[in-house]
């Protein structure tokens, strides 16, 4: 495959930008470079802290690859609330898939960005497809409630899981299992191997319990070591058969297209923020309202009330 990784990060770097001018020229690149986009497959990958997602979307990446596949993997790791910094170490953890002809891997920062992606995820899923990846990886930041936001970027949802990790039931979110497409106990090797067929035991009924987005589609589990290279093929081939399931039954269509209105809708919020923000009127009355809501003169509700009216009365 021949693709400018250096030009593919400038591009996803200009979309990041928040400068008037660089967000300008990145809805003029994203307008030339959509229609050449859609034709991958999609997938989040998500866990709880030390599950092992780096070293699984590493082998899982060069298994891809093996088979003829080409991967974009768009890791994004947590901003800092208190330094605003981000530590982006994960491309510096898959050694070997970095730097492969085949891969590319784009780090970037969440910027306080709830639901385990950043601000630009959408757009940079565009940029890789027209760059010619057939297999768009988004590693989202850690299972949370705010995670189930990945579920509308993507066409299969994974969430990887630790084997023998105790209260495993009570510590994975209703929510997350909800848009779970598939459940993966990773680091299923040595010692782990036992307790990671009980927890799949335990899983598998749990997901009965939970009623699945099609009928055609009941949620496996299943376990592999990603250290050692074992089961990761059994997980791609669930992922190829819910792939034909949904094109086969046209919910992968349709699936794409809610896709397409959730990213108008965020767009669309977004927007209206930055525009209320950026209001000369609303940044000249914030002092007072804010200092009013501190010190309980006003409630909140009342506060957000004047301020939008403050917003519709300069307009």
């Amino acid at each position: 495959m021949a693709c400018d990784r250096a030009a593919l990060g400038r591009a996803i770097t200009l979309i990041e930008s928040t400068r008037p001018d660089h967000q300008d020229k990145a809805q003029e690149l994203l307008e030339l470079l959509h229609p050449h986009s859609g034709h991958s497959i999609r997938a989040g990958i998500s866990g709880v802290p030390g599950v092992g997602k780096s070293t699984f979307i590493e082998s899982f990446g060069l298994n891809l690859i093996e088979d003829g596949r080409t991967v974009a993997v768009l890791a994004v790791d947590p901003t800092s609330e208190r330094t605003g910094g981000s530590i982006l170490g994960d491309k510096t953890r898959m050694n070997n898939l970095s730097v492969n002809a085949s891969a590319f891997i784009r780090p970037s920062p969440t910027s306080g960005v709830l639901g385990g992606v950043n601000r630009v995820t959408r757009e940079s899923i565009i940029i890789c497809e027209a760059a010619g990846f057939d297999t768009i990886l988004v590693e989202t930041v850690g299972v949370g409630q705010s995670e189930t936001a990945v579920s509308s970027m993507v066409d299969f949802f994974l969430v990887l899981l630790l084997p023998g990790a105790g209260d495993d039931l009570q510590g994975i979110k209703r929510g997350v299992m909800e848009v779970a497409d598939m459940l993966v106990i990773n680091k299923a090797d040595g010692l782990n191997e036992q307790p990671a067929r009980a927890a799949q035991n335990d899983y598998t009924h749990a997901l009965r319990l939970l009623t699945s987005e099609t009928a055609e589609w009941q949620p496996p589990v299943l376990t592999c070591s990603a250290m050692l290279n074992h089961g990761l093929r059994e997980v791609w081939q669930e992922i190829l058969k819910h792939n034909d399931i949904q094109i086969s039954n046209g919910t992968f269509e349709s699936r794409r297209q809610s896709q397409l209105l959730d990213w108008l809708d965020a767009t669309v919020e977004q927007k209206l923020m930055n525009d209320f923000y950026r209001n000369t009127a609303v940044a000249a009355a914030q002092k007072l309202i804010r200092t009013q809501v501190t010190d309980r003169s006003i409630t909140p509700e009342k506060a957000a009330r004047k301020l939008i009216e403050t917003h519709r009365e300069s307009q």
